[in-house]
């Protein structure tokens, strides 16, 4: 990929083009990093209600029998977006620890070994789940293990 940087006073806000064919997922991923803002997170409370969370509100997001479920300090949350779309939008402070799963790396409070090599891990909020051997090394990577 070829990059080209304009410096100059008349700019004074920094924005950025790209010109391409097609969208890449190397392109996805420039898009995701220069549109990285914290994004507000909509979610239905029960049927009527919908909320509006901040990424920092956020503990764990899992798939649970094919719905999407948020959950926060204290309450439960139903999105209706997928996994890897919260996923991108909520960036580098969450990482999947299973198919199904992502957490808030910020919440972590313990991390106990297991038999077979496996990992459980709980949030401050009392939530816990399994780091799936797939995403074990990255998750072990970020402990520094």
């Amino acid at each position: 990929m070829k990059v080209s940087v304009d410096i100059s006073p008349e700019y004074t806000e920094p924005f950025a083009v790209i010109h391409t064919d097609k969208i890449t997922d190397e392109i996805q991923r420039i898009l995701d990093v220069f549109g990285a803002k914290e994004s507000p997170i909509t979610a239905l409370l029960n049927e009527e209600d919908i909320v509006v969370l901040k990424p920092k509100e956020i503990y764990m997001v899992r798939v649970e029998n094919g719905e999407t479920m948020i959950y926060g300090k204290q309450k439960q949350y139903r999105s209706r977006r997928r996994l890897y779309e919260l996923s991108r939008q909520l960036g580098q402070e969450f990482m999947q620890i299973s198919k199904s799963t992502l957490i808030n790396l910020s919440y972590m409070d313990s991390v106990e070994s297991g038999i077979g090599g496996n990992y459980l891990l709980r949030l401050k909020n009392g939530l816990r789940d399994y780091v799936s051997r797939t995403y074990l090394p990255e998750f072990k990577k970020y402990l520094g293990l």
